[in-house]
């Protein structure tokens, strides 16, 4: 957590709307003489749409399989038009949901973190933990959960290997993590996505799993759900950002602009978790047996790669905004890639594209959760940046 100190020192962060630090001020009193402790409430000054987040996050979901199977033409209606592999109303919100989180990033300033020493050693844990120890993990899972059902581990197996560009912004930004810097690992971890994808699929599932199908991993589906679900909002993202801060002023932009837009980053939130639920929830019902083996690996690999990094980050003494980032980063997934996969590869009603659907349905409420329980860890062991 920042000290008054710690924000007037440079670092990676950029503006963060979710403050980890929830201390109470010091105040003088009329005499000048004792100072006294005056208890801020950091639940008070959120705003009503994070203040009961959890709840909208449970409510949407609700909704969502509600409409699912009690209004038999939803599922079928959201998933008819698709943009990337990906239903069109969910393409919108992951667009609406990653937009506003990019413009607080300060790409104008992004050349001096480069030129530090520190960054290249966070890359390259970075790279570490996402593309060998994460898949690896979530692999050994598929197998240990899952030994008798080779499509539901094949399904697994692409969601291990789809590493996070959307969703990681929401955590850490609700964490109190470093927007800036998971900027730079999104980034990252998109290019290596587009190289590494097909060939570790192959090599997990062909090879390593001895599947006897013929199925083909193309670079192009990688690729073009990337260049969709990062390239568009960062585009947009560093236009509105550089020509809003010329025409009006670089005050207006970080304190009308930033705020007026942020709460859309949630909304895109809700509004993708109510169309997924939406759309897959008469599945996932009536498939209860294997939503439940599926979840379980799932839970089990999110929690590990989590604490894991956060444990590993905290003893190298990288600081709470950066380990919540790497954490975080490590243990998201990209859903929209996996799915869009699973369905191109192996059709939208095969076992593959179940697993993959439930993939979000399990991340988003234990990452939620994850979110709270690292701030409180936070706050008892006094972790500073």
């Amino acid at each position: 957590m920042a000290t008054p100190e710690d924000e007037q020192k440079p670092s990676i962060a950029g503006e963060n709307t979710h403050s980890t630090d929830q201390g109470p001020d010091v105040e003088k009193n009329d005499s000048g003489e004792q100072p006294q402790m005056v208890k801020t409430s950091a639940f008070k000054g959120l705003g009503l749409l994070d203040r009961f987040l959890a709840l909208w996050i449970l409510l949407a979901m609700v909704i969502g399989i509600i409409l699912g199977n009690f209004v038999p033409r939803t599922g079928p209606a959201l998933q008819k038009g698709t943009f990337v592999g990906v239903s069109i109303p969910i393409a919108i919100g992951l667009l609406i949901m990653m937009y506003p989180i990019l413009c607080k990033v300060r790409y104008e300033s992004l050349h001096h973190v480069f030129q530090t020493h520190e960054i290249w050693i966070q890359i390259a844990f970075s790279i570490l933990v996402n593309w060998i120890i994460a898949p690896f993990l979530m692999l050994g899972l598929a197998w240990a959960f899952l030994p008798d059902e080779p499509e539901l581990r094949e399904g697994l197996i692409l969601v291990g290997l789809a590493r996070c560009i959307a969703m990681v912004l929401i955590w850490t930004g609700l964490a109190g993590g470093d927007n800036e810097y998971c900027a730079i690992l999104v980034a990252i971890n998109s290019l290596l996505q587009m190289i590494l994808f097909a060939p570790l699929a192959v090599l997990f599932i062909k090879i390593i799993g001895h599947s006897s199908r013929e199925v083909a991993f193309s670079y192009s589906t990688s690729a073009k759900s990337v260049g969709v679900f990062l390239g568009i909002p960062l585009a947009a993202a560093i236009i509105t950002r550089f020509s809003l801060r010329n025409l009006a002023s670089p005050a207006w932009y970080d304190k009308t602009f930033l705020k007026w837009i942020s709460p859309w980053s949630l909304i895109g939130l809700l509004f993708t978790i109510l169309v997924l639920f939406a759309s897959q929830g008469k599945q996932v019902v009536h498939q209860i047996v294997s939503v439940v083996r599926v979840a379980a690996p799932l839970t089990v690999y999110f929690v590990i790669v989590f604490f894991l990094t956060l444990y590993v980050t905290y003893r190298l003494g990288f600081g709470y905004k950066l380990s919540a980032t790497q954490s975080f980063t490590a243990a998201s997934n990209n859903f929209e890639l996996a799915i869009a996969v699973a369905v191109a590869t192996f059709g939208p009603n095969s076992s593959q594209a179940l697993a993959s659907t439930v993939g979000p349905l399990i991340e988003v409420p234990v990452l939620l959760g994850l979110v709270y329980v690292v701030k409180a860890i936070a706050r008892r062991v006094s972790w500073k940046d």
